[in-house]
């Protein structure tokens, strides 16, 4: 192929969820800019939605490719993916992602790339490069904290973790490790993980920053004995589209700072009682105008960046979270699951935010909602909050192109080519 001479090929291989496909994606983008050609892996259905993420400049050097996932009359090709995916169907969706295996190796064996891109459930990627002696190297979409947290948790549930202002409760723990020992086909999740880390070559690559993980980046490594290498933020660019949209006009006849954007993933259910408790809690934290409610896809950037936006009411997804942190929004947060709970108390502990405490019983309370905004929105703390969050936002964009190169020195010397 004419785009790959001269450049060092990588293939990449995400799990089936959006969060980790737009992760792998934005660090495509960025190795392309240096050179490299991009082969990326997925189901067609997540390959569709990709083509529209996909800038002109880029496209030349990605390469699309399917893997074929075994279908079936409860799992059909167009919930190959976990974005709106039924809770009951994400086993099998495991299950068929598993026995795509044989589909992989043909890929390989075909494209035969220079390195290969896996995620952390999937070791056997790992060790189908091995047998073509292709260097494979994991990349966490998850943050160092959690992923630190819970690599000692699954090692030793009963361990502290060192850093004492990070701590989860009980009832976290407990959710925690449901999801470590998940298991598919008698397999556990955790030693998916143990595995894929093991099989990564002496390097790991990890979405986040020095800037705000930097004491959590170097403990996950002496943790799991491999350099752990920070990849930068990650955040999508913002495309320039026509402004004269619903939303944008109902911010743009906002203050600054005055507007509260409540988001919660697209991978997320609320129950309809946090639902309430959400809704009463801003009733209860805000006089005026009534807001808005936009039903299907939010240009969530776009949201952040406007200048009349003071706050983000988030479930603390990593994405969202770092997104957040760029564009110098602070966050109420409120989290539900696995990672989500530590990314809300990093987010206190960098300064970038306050997070909703739930009462005894795990529920949400909508006074301590209605506190937590009016807090950071309306009170001399939200200043506060929201110059550390700017102050972080251009820290962060000058280590970013930082962490970028050093990324691609660690691919060059893992391909064993020369740029």
């Amino acid at each position: 192929m004419e785009t790959r001479k001269g450049s060092i090929s990588v293939l990449m291989l995400p799990w089936l969820a959006h969060g980790h496909i737009s992760a792998f994606l934005e660090l495509a983008k960025r190795l392309t800019e240096k050179n490299f050609f991009i082969y990326f892996c997925s189901s067609s259905i997540n390959l569709n939605s990709i083509k529209n993420m996909l800038p002109e400049k880029n496209s030349p050097s990605v390469q699309l490719v399917e893997l074929h996932l075994p279908s079936s009359p409860e799992l059909p090709p167009h919930l190959h993916t976990t974005n709106g995916l039924p809770p009951h169907l994400m086993p099998i969706l495991k299950i068929a992602f598993e026995e795509s295996k044989p589909f992989f190796s043909h890929i390989l064996n075909t494209l035969n790339p220079d390195l290969i891109m896996y995620d952390f459930n999937m070791p056997w990627v790992s060790a189908s490069a091995s047998l073509l002696n292709i260097p494979s190297v994991l990349f966490f979409s998850f943050g160092a904290l959690f992923t630190s947290f819970a690599f000692r948790f699954m090692e030793n549930p009963d361990a502290e973790y060192p850093f004492q202002s990070i701590q989860l409760h009980e009832s976290e723990k407990t959710s925690l490790k449901a999801m470590l020992e998940f298991s598919t086909n008698g397999v556990k999740d955790v030693d998916l993980i143990r595995e894929s880390i093991k099989l990564s070559r002496d390097v790991m690559l990890i979405k986040t920053s020095t800037e705000i993980e930097k004491k959590y980046i170097d403990y996950l490594s002496m943790l799991v004995k491999k350099k752990v290498q920070p990849v930068g933020l990650l955040v999508q660019e913002i495309v320039d589209e026509d402004e004269d949209t619903e939303v944008m006009r109902f911010l743009h006849e906002k203050d600054e700072s005055s507007v509260v954007f409540v988001a919660f993933g697209s991978e997320f259910f609320l129950s309809n009682e946090e639902r309430e408790e959400i809704a009463y809690g801003l009733e209860l934290s805000r006089v005026g105008d009534l807001g808005m409610v936009v039903e299907g896809w939010a240009p969530q950037a776009k949201i952040l960046t406007h200048p009349s936006t003071g706050g983000f009411v988030s479930h603390c997804g990593w994405n969202s979270v770092l997104e957040s942190i760029k564009f110098g929004v602070p966050i109420i947060a409120m989290p539900m699951h696995i990672d989500q709970p530590l990314n809300a108390r990093l987010v206190e502990d960098v300064g970038v935010g306050v997070e909703a405490k739930r009462d005894e019983t795990g529920r949400l309370d909508r006074k301590e909602i209605a506190r937590v905004i009016r807090r950071i929105v309306v009170e001399k703390h939200g200043m506060e909050v929201r110059n550390k969050a700017r102050e972080l936002s251009e820290k962060m964009a000058m280590k970013e192109v930082e962490e970028i190169d050093e990324v691609v020195e660690e691919m060059v010397q893992l391909s064993g080519k020369t740029k």
